[in-house]
């Protein structure tokens, strides 16, 4: 079953970018990336379902239906093509898009974030989902900003991340639980060599929830890829540091 986003559109006649975000964040995560592209390119923000002004959708839902409500909105709008900025969950959704609909993709932005999370990858979202069932979203909102933000950035940006924080606890229980299922299933290594849009892959440098070295493998198996890393920043790296995410995402979006 198919949800019905929540969706921001700049409209305009430059190329279309579609912006996904991570697990337990919305749309907001962007703000600074919307404004840094929206001279050049049209900018489409999207909630995800059961995030954010998105509703919430009963029973359970894969990868590629998430990514599937992603395309339902560029349908919408009439937009047949379109790059893609995806941040963690969002890149998930990215290698799903590549590989259902790669007539619609244009270029394609991986950012923090992994084809798969290995054997152990089930049972710690599992976990997660359990957290959440039984404590709700402020059982793993502090675990959600140690992982998000380094210990740097969040004694030094204490007002940034308690507004995070706020977003991530509003976050419907249910919506987060949903997305979770949905990663534990997560597996796109095998199918890597088949997405052929230009891609930039982007890591944190102290990003513990998806290392450097899952983005390395992402790069490897991806023909037409480049890997960047930000030194310094956690999983959140376009919020962390979204002067240097904002000039790579605006550099390979405009190269020739």
């Amino acid at each position: 079953m198919s949800a019905e986003l929540h969706y921001t559109d700049t409209g305009g006649s430059g190329e279309a970018v579609v912006l996904v975000h991570a697990i337990g964040c919305d749309s907001h995560m962007w703000d600074a990336l919307e404004a840094a592209l929206a001279p050049a390119h049209r900018i489409v923000r999207v909630d995800l379902r059961g995030h954010g002004a998105s509703p919430v959708v009963a029973g359970p839902c894969s990868l590629e239906d998430l990514a599937g409500d992603v395309a339902d909105v560029l349908h919408r709008l009439r937009l047949p093509r379109a790059h893609w900025v995806g941040l963690s969950l969002g890149g998930m959704l990215g290698l799903a898009f590549a590989l259902a609909h790669p007539q619609r993709l244009g270029r394609l932005v991986l950012a923090n974030t992994t084809a798969g999370y290995g054997p152990e990858g089930r049972a710690l979202w599992q976990a997660r989902a359990r957290a959440v069932e039984d404590g709700g979203m402020k059982a793993i909102v502090d675990l959600a900003m140690e992982r998000y933000f380094s210990a740097e950035f969040r004694a030094r940006q204490v007002e940034r991340v308690a507004s995070v924080a706020a977003r991530f606890l509003m976050t419907p229980p249910q919506g987060y639980i949903a997305a979770c299922a949905a990663i534990a299933d997560l597996d796109y290594a095998d199918r890597l060599g088949a997405i052929r849009a230009p891609t930039l892959v982007i890591a944190g440098g102290a990003d513990v929830a998806t290392p450097a070295a899952m983005s390395e493998s992402l790069a490897r198996g991806i023909g037409d890829a480049r890997l960047a890393v930000i030194p310094g920043a956690a999983h959140l790296s376009a919020v962390e540091d979204p002067a240097a995410f904002n000039a790579l995402v605006s550099g390979f979006l405009s190269a020739q």
